[in-house]
């Protein structure tokens, strides 16, 4: 029997491109298993040997902190230690936690060995977040009853949980915060190989007729991205069932992903927009993040967070002390001819 799982203060945040349809798919793609997991291979041995020491001596897991870009499998991970514990998935997010009270009703209503998943829990609020200390270190809960003169503090007893929490910013998280989890784990992109291995799965699981080699030209398409993977596949899924004989080829594949908008390094609408400002408009910089991305019509924690990270790890895009500088493969990437040495170099200056 599958341990039973709860969302609570809130809606999960979701990838933005995604239909109610697609969010129920992709649940169903996550691996249930730590076995069925690909990829991350020292964090998948981490967790082995710390999930298998837990069930020896008969006790929650330790707390647990997933840190790297999205889509790279953290809410998986916190499905599966629940899965793998045979316990209660409690699931929120640090903007949901508006209140102290908010948390304390939760740990309240947590079992004992329950997991707690707080997706983007650097955006935890102070007053929720110092909650935390005793749950997370002595299982008890302060209080305060009553307000001015006549106000005090009760400590209750929680039952031992596990706390999982997930960041795309492991910076922004404090110290006493970070501290207290026990096993910090950050999760890198994955490879061609791993990607191509989890498309081929999501196709048995949806049922879709995938060649090697269409599985393949996804895969480099995918920016080393296991959610991007099975979003691309279903795409291609449905050019291949519209324009094709139903079958994912390298051709199929590759016209689908033109035909979407993702070129052969995986750039989409927005990554080229960012490439072309730079390029076209600011004579390939450097030019400041705001102004960057009020160009695109994008804001700049969107740019910073969402587009600039894959650039900046293709060579495309650099970051200096003087703002953002196109290299001169991104311009050979937009069919342009770069500008001279001299002039680039002169950037870093």
């Amino acid at each position: 029997m599958s341990p039973r799982q709860e969302i609570v203060a809130g809606p999960r945040t979701m990838d933005p491109v995604a239909d109610p349809i697609e969010a129920a798919e992709e649940v169903n793609l996550r691996p249930r298993r730590l076995t069925e997991f690909v990829g991350q291979a020292q964090v998948v041995e981490h967790l082995e040997i710390v999930l298998e020491a837990a069930r020896r001596r008969s006790q929650p897991v330790d707390h647990l902190l997933f840190a790297g870009p999205p889509g790279l499998g953290k809410t998986t991970l916190a499905g599966i230690v629940a899965a793998e514990m045979g316990v209660g998935l409690r699931v929120t997010s640090g903007p949901a936690l508006v209140r102290a009270g908010d948390l304390a009703a939760i740990l309240n209503d947590l079992q004992d060995g329950d997991v707690l998943f707080i997706d983007e829990i650097h955006r935890l609020g102070r007053a929720v977040e110092e909650i935390l200390y005793p749950a997370m270190e002595d299982f008890q809960l302060d209080i305060v009853i009553g307000k001015g003169p006549t106000a005090r503090s009760i400590r209750l007893d929680l039952p031992r949980f596990t706390l999982v929490g997930a960041t795309t910013r492991t910076g922004l998280i404090t110290g006493p915060l970070r501290d207290r989890f026990g096993l910090v784990a950050r999760l890198d992109y994955y490879g061609p190989g791993d990607l191509e291995a989890i498309v081929a799965r999501a196709a048995r699981i949806l049922d879709v007729r995938l060649d090697p080699s269409g599985a393949e030209e996804i895969s480099h398409r995918s920016r080393g991205t296991p959610r991007i993977a099975n979003r691309l596949l279903r795409r291609v899924r449905d050019f291949a069932e519209v324009r094709g004989d139903g079958v994912v080829t390298r051709q199929a594949a590759s016209e689908g992903l033109r035909l979407f908008g993702v070129d052969e390094l995986g750039l989409d609408k927005v990554d080229r927009a960012v490439l072309a400002a730079v390029c076209q408009r600011f004579g390939g910089g450097p030019v400041g993040l705001t102004t960057l991305a009020v160009s695109v019509g994008e804001e700049p924690d969107t740019v910073e967070d969402v587009y600039e990270p894959f650039l900046l790890q293709l060579g495309l895009l650099m970051r200096t002390p003087r703002g953002r500088v196109a290299t001169p493969a991104a311009w050979r990437h937009l069919g342009l001819a770069p500008p001279p040495v001299e002039t680039t170099s002169s950037l870093f200056e």
